[in-house]
């Protein structure tokens, strides 16, 4: 009994790593509520994003940051969103409704996006920073423009390809 224990106990410890801890003990957390109340589907979903994040931890020399935590699960939820679709155009609303119930039960763990206002705001207090006024059309300067933006603002927290277009529009002098 006590080999046993001691087993468990070093096995959880290797097998869930604690960097990003906030978004990795809720994971944590849900998938033992969903084992007790044995909601298989909850539990296979959760299950499956924790063992994308520690593939993750694997394959870089220390623990991933709580900011690609989040974006594992942006990614994933991304994937289920698109299957989601193509069940619906393949006539298979059962399935795509299961999907569509794992998109809103990841989405639970994410952060809100930013809003393009906020955008908007971080983008002009770059231009700022780096001293350039509207209209830069040059790639270069567009470069550092995104490098001082995501210095200032996580990546996990913005669609960067709004980003890519509202810096856009900005840099070319429209409001």
């Amino acid at each position: 009994m006590f080999r046993r224990t001691i087993a468990t106990q070093i096995c959880r410890c290797r097998l869930y790593s604690t960097s990003g801890p906030e978004i990795r003990d809720a994971l944590l957390a849900r998938v033992k509520e969903a084992m007790k109340a044995k909601d298989t589907s909850t539990s296979t979903t959760l299950r499956s994003i924790l063992a994308e994040i520690n593939a993750a931890d694997k394959t870089s020399d220390s623990k991933i940051s709580s900011s690609a935590v989040i974006s594992i699960l942006r990614k994933a939820t991304a994937r289920r969103q698109d299957a989601a679709e193509q069940y619906t155009q393949a006539s298979r609303p059962d399935l795509a409704e299961k999907e569509l119930r794992e998109v809103n039960l990841l989405s639970e763990f994410l952060p809100p996006l930013l809003s393009e206002a906020d955008i908007d705001s971080n983008i002009r207090d770059a231009l700022t920073t780096l001293g350039l006024n509207p209209p830069v059309n040059d790639r270069k300067v567009l470069g550092q423009l995104f490098k001082q933006f995501y210095s200032k603002v996580d990546r996990a927290l913005v669609d960067t390809e709004v980003v890519k277009k509202r810096a856009e529009i900005i840099a070319a002098g429209s409001p």
